[in-house]
């Protein structure tokens, strides 16, 4: 982690910064993103939303082709740029995520949670699950740090 002056107080800042739920607004979910370039093997930054889903964090969207995407396929680190509440880059790891039940359960709750009355996160618009499916990607950022990656569930001995 690149953050100055890192300290108890800044960790728990990063916690709330990427514990992001269904009231969070569009502002609270916007992120930088730098990836490498997959022809060009350049830094590419951009600005995009993460969601939150079973205390993992993603990377996805509205249907439709990213960039990102070709690029993480190529080259699975990036660093995830906190902007709002903290600013802190992460090194990190992208896991892309194909299999079909992991992508409908998490694009259901993404859409749950677009499809509120109130859209908090003012995508304009309802979507379904079946869009989703059919043209967003869907990426789990797998942090450095150890603390802030989720806690396995307990094992079950017997």
């Amino acid at each position: 982690m690149t953050t100055p002056h890192e300290g108890p107080d800044d960790r728990e800042r990063i916690r709330r910064a990427l514990a992001i739920g269904p009231a969070s607004s569009a502002r609270q979910r916007t992120v930088d993103i730098t990836t490498t370039g997959a022809r060009t093997g350049l830094p590419r930054r951009i600005e995009t939303w993460f969601y939150r889903f079973e205390d993992r964090i993603y990377l996805s969207g509205l249907p439709g082709r990213r960039g990102w995407l070709a690029n993480l396929a190529a080259a699975p680190r990036l660093t995830f740029h906190l902007k709002h509440g903290i600013h802190a880059d992460l090194p990190a790891t992208a896991r892309i995520v194909t299999g079909e039940q992991e992508r409908s359960r998490a694009f259901t709750h993404f859409v749950t949670e677009f499809n509120q009355p109130h859209d908090p996160a003012r995508i304009g618009r309802r979507t379904s699950v079946a869009e989703w499916m059919a043209g967003s990607p869907l990426v789990e950022v797998v942090f450095d740090d150890p603390a802030l990656r989720p806690v396995a569930p307990p094992r079950v001995v017997g």
